[in-house]
């Protein structure tokens, strides 16, 4: 829209001026009063507010007549933020928080990277005409037809002589809802594969598996709103406050009006600044202290009994499975004292209400969905479920890895809604709607694939959105697989690490370049607008897809993404109320809407949980352990995670000069007693170890972490901490891969060379 048309919380304000600088210049008067708000805990020195004077003269002489502003949500994490994006049509200009009731999760408030983080639109290296790769080995430009018609031919070679489970697709879940559908819809109709998946396989598919076995949803059951009124958190595995700052805000503002707060991890985040209650614990064994919470409430009679007879079945088999994990061996095992095992169990029990929260730190496991069954059977013992302020809450980190990794059905196991590939009824609705034979046999998991490409069942790959030469675990495993994969399409923003070894490179168009629409952490569907033409010849994912999918011998004919979820709601009974008109009519639909006249799903669970008898089911859990644990070779365990200033691996954040200043680098986080053991000085360079393979990275000496644990973030190509994970051992019923717990050693890097940076290179990267 223009500016003319734009809503008050747009530009109404602004709307006098002959520029916006005035109003730039406000905007940096408030960022610094609510800092807090702006970057979540940074210090105000520290602030990018440079930045801030830049794009006020940058657009300084320019009338809001010659700017295009539409409201979005935000293309990083999946909180859903919303605000409104000022471009003159060939670059971001400005970031605004729109009108309050107009952004239901994030108010007026953004984070660093929503706020500041756009100069990877228009980077030099942005991918804007398709890349061949000649007999040569080198890429050269290529047209769209020259490029589609080589894609349609590899693609389709490996189809006709092998079959087409010898093909499988990796989708995006930086990717909207309705490309995300048509990437399945790819897969199975076109290539005739089921191996079709995602980055919710190396994040939160056990989260998904956990909570549908127990409660029926693989989702968060509460509205963000619940953050704001609960009692109680029980947060692990998150480091909220730099992966999710405006959820933090909203927690942080709770506790400070007298809500408790529970942390509970190998690491002290900034999070457990706040918390009422900081517990460190062992990573990998976090079923363990669940179980020891769970065990001090059902023994001491402080469970809800009413709930438990009412809406559950299994509590006898909890009750006897959770007794073994008594306070003692809780402490031997994790480290955590008893007094705070029995302290946090008592704060849940006396809480009017309280939401779990978790993201990667519980998940990321060879018995992930174990540790997510304990946490959703602590919620249920105690009445968590169905209220106000109480609930489940799986913080999602990428934008759509809700909505496109997981309920647009790019999966294996599931079409769209979560629907069983295997159920005979579901499979013919989708084979009579998209006029095809599909297998009722599940396909590969994401690192399945690299493990069949190993033995030569999987031949080609079609990666959207994806850099699995990063986000796998085990890279060097994943590069030799990619190297020797007999055809390879990839379709991005950039040359990523991944695309190196493709041999044809699509581009694609960023999330301000398309419409369509985001789902984010607590199922509300969100609008995603256009606000500046696509860069250069690169496209949007759905139209590359039609395309590609016209020439391999189908007839779509979308004309728009309103279009595509026309066709979504129509199979999909979840989003069978869900249209743009509505979404951006009400401003957004929380899943499930069953029907044009459902107004969505605030809350999960108010009446029923989605099984058969409408009881959650709670599953007994009992002792796991790492797949590998530390030993005399490799004493340390190393965990994984985020930083405030990177998202993922990097394609956006690497891109983007001020935030660039803040973390330019990769780095271990080792104990202070650990330093002085292996004489390791804070800054020293340092060589960090697995079975695997190694990295070498500057220290950073504190006691963040305990004396057997190092970390390091994920952000980087130049160190690539998952030349250090597993990829062998994965999670039995989500196919997770253990990226938090790897056993290592380290050992200062003397006359080794200066790691490179993100900086010194061509940041080639790309999003797990």
């Amino acid at each position: 829209m223009a500016v003319s048309d734009a809503p008050d919380g747009a530009a109404g304000e602004a709307g006098d001026l002959d520029g916006v600088a005035g109003y730039m210049q406000g905007a940096k008067e408030q960022a610094l009063k609510n800092v807090e708000q702006v970057a979540e805990g940074v210090a105000a020195e520290t602030l990018p507010e440079g930045k801030l004077f830049e794009i006020a003269q940058s657009i300084g002489d320019k009338r809001l007549s010659e700017l295009t502003v539409e409201d979005t949500t935000c293309g990083y994490c999946a909180v859903g933020c919303r605000f409104d994006l000022y471009s003159d049509g060939e670059e971001i200009l400005a970031a605004r928080p729109t009108a309050e009731e107009d952004a239901p999760v994030n108010g007026i408030s953004t984070c660093v990277k929503g706020k500041f983080g756009y100069d990877f639109v228009n980077s030099d290296d942005r991918l804007t005409s398709p890349l061949v790769r000649d007999e040569d080995g080198a890429f050269r430009e290529a047209t769209w037809d020259e490029a589609l018609a080589r894609a349609a031919e590899g693609l389709g070679a490996i189809r006709d002589e092998h079959g087409g489970d010898a093909l499988s697709v990796i989708a995006s879940s930086k990717a909207t809802n309705e490309e995300n559908y048509l990437m399945g819809k790819f897969a199975r109709q076109v290539l005739g594969t089921n191996s079709v998946d995602n980055c919710n396989r190396l994040c939160h598919s056990s989260t998904v598996a956990g909570l549908a076995k127990t409660y029926g949803y693989g989702a968060a059951s509460v509205s963000v709103d619940d953050l704001e009124e609960t009692d109680c958190y029980l947060i692990t595995g998150s480091n909220t406050t730099e992966a999710h700052p405006v959820i933090a805000t909203r927690i942080k503002q709770n506790v400070r009006d007298g809500a408790d707060l529970l942390v509970f991890d190998p690491r002290e985040v900034q999070i457990a600044e706040y918390a009422t209650q900081y517990s460190r614990v062992e990573p990998g064994y976090d079923a363990v202290w669940i179980n020891g919470i769970t065990r001090h409430i059902v023994n001491n009679d402080l469970h809800d009994e009413a709930f438990v007879a009412e809406r559950t079945t299994g509590f006898e088999d909890v009750r006897e499975a959770v007794q073994e994990f008594t306070p003692e061996r809780v402490e031997e095992v994790t480290g955590v004292p008893p007094a705070e095992i029995e302290a946090a169990a008592e704060t849940i029990a006396a809480a009017d209400t309280c939401v779990f929260g978790w993201t990667l730190g519980l998940t990321e496991h060879s018995h992930g969905t174990e540790n997510v069954m304990a946490m959703a059977n602590l919620a249920a013992v105690t009445g968590n479920l169905g209220e106000p302020g109480t609930g489940v809450s799986p913080f999602r980190g990428q934008n759509n890895v809700q909505g496109g990794g997981g309920d647009m059905g790019p999966l294996p196991d599931n079409f769209p809604g979560y629907q069983d590939v295997a159920d005979d009824e579901v499979r013919a609705k989708f084979e009579d709607a998209w006029d095809c034979d599909i297998s009722p046999e599940y396909g590969y998991y994401t690192t399945q694939m690299f493990l069949a490409a190993d033995d030569d069942d999987l031949r080609g790959m079609y990666i959207i959105g994806e850099n699995a030469a990063l986000s796998e675990p085990g890279v060097n495993h994943a590069e030799e697989i990619l190297a020797d994969l007999d055809f390879l399409v990839v379709q991005d923003l950039f040359v990523t690490e991944t695309a190196e070894y493709a041999d044809v490179v699509l581009p694609a168009s960023s999330f301000v370049e398309k419409t369509g629409t985001f789902t984010n952490t607590d199922r509300t569907v969100q609008m995603v607008k256009q606000v500046m033409p696509p860069k250069g010849d690169s496209r949007p994912d759905w139209k590359i897809l039609q395309a590609l999918a016209n020439r391999m011998g189908r007839d779509w004919d979308y004309d728009s993404t309103a279009e595509i979820m026309e066709e979504v709601n129509s199979l999909t009974p979840l989003y069978g109320g869900v249209s743009h008109e509505r979404v951006e009519a009400e401003g957004g639909l929380q899943w499930p809407c069953w029907d044009e006249d459902h107004p969505g799903t605030e809350r999960l669970y108010a009446e029923e949980f989605n099984t058969d008898d409408g009881k959650a089911h709670l599953q007994a859990v009992g002792f796991s352990e790492p797949a590998e644990t530390p030993d005399e070779e490799y004493p340390f365990t190393l965990t994984t995670g985020r930083v405030l200033y990177q998202y993922h691996t990097g394609t956006m954040t690497h891109r983007e000069e001020g935030i660039m200043q803040y973390t330019p680098s990769d780095f271990v986080e080792i104990h202070p007693d650990t330093a002085v053991d292996h004489g390791i000085e804070d800054g020293d360079l340092v060589r960090v170890e697995s079975r695997r393979g190694s990295i070498v990275v500057p220290a950073q000496v504190t006691d963040r972490v305990g004396p057997d644990t190092v970390f390091a973030p994920i952000h980087f190509a130049e160190s690539a901490v998952n030349r250090l994970t597993d990829e062998e051992h994965l999670d039995p019923a989500a196919a997770t891969p253990e990226f938090k717990v790897s056993a290592v050693r380290v050992a200062p890097a003397e006359g080794e060379a200066e790691p490179v940076t993100a900086a010194d290179v061509d940041a080639g990267t790309g999003d797990d």
